[in-house]
């Protein structure tokens, strides 16, 4: 054995107190497979006092988190704190120019300054992993980055929110209304007291921006992401889908073509035949598809403090080998920067849910509005009155391009028929 790998651990939440019992609980099999040992060295966090159920009396305490970079026993900083900016960034900045390895579980950070982090890793010759950022315990970055390496992939999508699959998934199993379950979903800690990042799809855009640009060499472009979430689905929504043969899933989706790169976060009818369909709590799952490989189907536990310890171990012992390379699979220098694309050309079917007020001539306005934007309907259901007196419409389209379907959208808005924002949702093919 040389000499162990020397970690500054900056936040001790739930991630951080897993990645020191997981170190304490497998530290010789670590040792084994790294070549050598991996020790903690030096932590910090806002609380010292705060008891986290784990001793750290024998590491040193770090009051200023941003000097851990500097930290002369140390040769990898952990950052576990979490934002997009702040200290997070400022400790990976000067970690990164220290010539020192930088591990992170921080997707928001990496779909937001990825390209520059990258990009001062190159220069200093040092580590920056992040495989924790994106599903939890799921090695899908290395997977991509490194099993599928070979492949040019076409696309990547799937179920990158465990809060909101474990709401979908108890909706659909209890016929349970979105309110009712978010609150149950708080109750038991799968979902954050502020629920909008994850119920809006906000976490899933970050998550989809670094799976994009390592599964097609571009650079991460977050800001590119079209993301909706999942507040405004109703028991309705779920039933309908399940008689149709669907299951509601919200999923990231991804596509480089030669019009430029799609990125989207959005509802999804998905086939009961596929496998996304039968991914229920707050299980993620990652499909990619390579010209050689297929398809490639990544599942597991996507957050907690066993998988995402796991992740963050693992790039640990990755970089106590001496094997890492270019962050994003490829030279910062080399990755592509592509405009983004134009959803409406995108073809497709969709499914459509209208409130509408109890009248005739309702069906009429919205078939009409249909036809007038091109928009072909495969199938039309109406049910009964709800208690306050509307009733639900949904339609399914045949295939055709999504701009029509907004088109018809647009055409019935202010219309006094409609109870409401209809529901858009896209129908995995």
């Amino acid at each position: 054995m040389t000499k162990p790998l020397r970690i500054a651990l900056a936040g001790l939440g739930t991630v951080g107190g897993g990645v020191i019992r997981l170190i304490d609980a497998n530290n010789a099999l670590i040792a084994r497979r790294a070549g050598r040992p991996i020790e903690i060295v030096a932590i910090s966090a806002r609380d010292r006092a705060k008891d986290r159920g784990v001793d750290l009396s024998r590491f040193a305490w770090v009051d200023d988190t941003t000097t851990l970079a500097h930290h002369e026993n140390a040769d990898v900083v952990v950052e576990l704190i979490g934002g997009s900016d702040g200290p997070a960034l400022a400790l990976a900045r000067s970690t990164l120019a220290a010539g020192k390895g930088f591990v992170t579980a921080n997707k928001a950070m990496i779909a937001h300054h990825g390209l520059e982090l990258a990009r001062a890793a190159e220069k200093a010759g040092a580590a920056l992993k992040f495989e924790a950022a994106v599903a939890g315990g799921i090695p899908v970055i290395k997977g991509l980055r490194e099993g599928a390496a070979a492949n040019e992939i076409a696309r990547v999508y799937g179920i990158l929110n465990g809060t909101c699959n474990f709401i979908l998934s108890k909706m659909e199993a209890e016929g349970r209304d979105f309110a009712e379950v978010l609150a149950e979903a708080q109750a038991l800690g799968f979902a954050e007291s502020d629920p909008t990042f994850d119920i809006d799809g906000i976490d899933a855009a970050h998550k989809l921006s670094i799976l994009s640009s390592i599964a097609f060499g571009t650079q991460p472009a977050f800001g590119d992401v079209v993301a909706s979430g999942i507040r405004h689905i109703i028991a309705a929504d779920i039933a309908e889908a399940a008689a149709l043969g669907y299951r509601i899933r919200l999923l990231g989706f991804a596509e480089d073509g030669p019009h430029g790169l799609f990125q989207r976060v959005h509802p999804h009818l998905v086939p009961v035949s596929h496998p996304l369909a039968h991914v229920t709590g707050a299980t993620n799952a990652v499909v990619a598809e390579g010209n050689f490989v297929g398809r490639l189907l990544f599942q597991g536990a996507g957050a907690g403090d066993g998988p995402t310890a796991s992740a963050v171990v693992a790039d640990l012992i990755d970089i106590a080998r001496g094997e890492f390379g270019p962050a994003f699979a490829m030279p910062a220098d080399a990755l592509a920067s592509h405009a983004p694309a134009d959803s409406g050309d995108r073809r497709a079917r969709a499914y459509v849910r209208f409130t509408v007020t109890d009248k005739v001539g309702v069906l009429a306005e919205i078939a009409a509005a249909m036809r007038d934007a091109g928009v072909s309907i495969e199938s039309l259901i109406q049910r009964g009155a709800m208690p306050d007196g509307s009733v639900l419409v949904a339609i399914v389209t045949h295939e055709g391009p999504e701009r029509s379907v907004a088109q018809a959208l647009e055409k019935l808005r202010g219309s006094q028929s409609l109870v409401g924002q209809p529901i858009w949702m896209h129908i995995l093919s």
